[in-house]
């Protein structure tokens, strides 16, 4: 499949890449990436990283870092990204493309008045939304005009940043903040292509928390009827959706569109 926007020679970063979706983004773009082309693999679990990287044709650089995106700094993200550049240079590459896919459910047997803990309201808002927003300013300053390098922002985002789910005021709010921060950087930066994509309802370890924890019975009962008549998504299909929208380019910048969208 020929795809304008992962053409040429690509640095590509991924969040969350040691699973569910962030894995199968990895598995399924890499192939796609002209050779010379580089890629970050972000997440805690350094070995699943490095089983991800086998499946990636060896003619593209993969890149696996071992990174607690709670805790991180500026500096941090800034070293690790010199880092993989340090055997060549940012002009070298036709396009980067971030796909911010870190992030965590949350707390969801808890209703808002039970939300107390101020220093869990800090951590939760600082994985999934304070430093996806500081690593994509550090990636937008290093590969600035200078570079002459095109852009591209995929923020994984969910239908919960638009939809009330009792018992999920963390993800609820935390989705909306940050697709919301997404916009205003795509209105701000008219020259980068910015996709906040809703995945769907997929297979992931997050999916199968929330069947099992969550404080609302409606959103319970729901979910695991989904399970039940084999309707929840697969990585493989709502992957498969986001390179045909990739492809088409039919969005504007900073656009939502779920996965079964027209």
């Amino acid at each position: 499949m020929s795809i304008e926007v992962l053409s040429g020679k690509v640095f590509l970063v991924i969040t969350g890449a040691s699973r569910g979706i962030g894995r199968q983004i990895a598995i399924t773009f890499g192939p796609l990436l002209q050779e010379g082309s580089h890629i970050l693999l972000l997440a805690r679990n350094l070995n699943s990283l490095q089983e991800i990287a086998k499946n990636i044709s060896s003619k593209v650089t993969v890149h696996t870092v071992s990174m607690d995106l709670g805790e991180v700094t500026k500096t941090d993200f800034e070293k690790t990204i010199l880092g993989c550049l340090k055997e060549t240079t940012r002009d070298a590459f036709d396009r980067v493309v971030v796909v911010h896919n870190v992030g965590t459910i949350g707390d969801v047997t808890k209703l808002t008045n039970e939300m107390l803990d101020i220093d869990y309201w800090k951590q939760y808002y600082t994985l999934n939304l304070f430093l996806p927003a500081v690593l994509n300013a550090v990636i937008m300053n290093l590969f600035d005009e200078s570079t002459n390098t095109k852009k591209v922002v995929i923020n994984i985002t969910s239908l919960f940043a638009i939809q009330v789910n009792a018992a999920c005021g963390y993800y609820c709010s935390v989705k909306a903040a940050r697709e919301m921060f997404f916009k205003v950087f795509a209105l701000e930066n008219p020259d980068v292509n910015v996709l906040n994509y809703s995945p769907g309802p997929v297979d992931t370890d997050m999916f199968q928390i929330v069947c099992e924890t969550v404080k609302n019975p409606e959103t319970k009962k729901r979910l695991k009827h989904m399970q039940e008549t084999n309707t929840v998504l697969t990585t493989e299909q709502t992957v498969k959706r986001l390179l045909k929208i990739l492809k088409e380019q039919k969005y504007n910048a900073g656009d939502r569109i779920d996965y079964f969208d027209n």
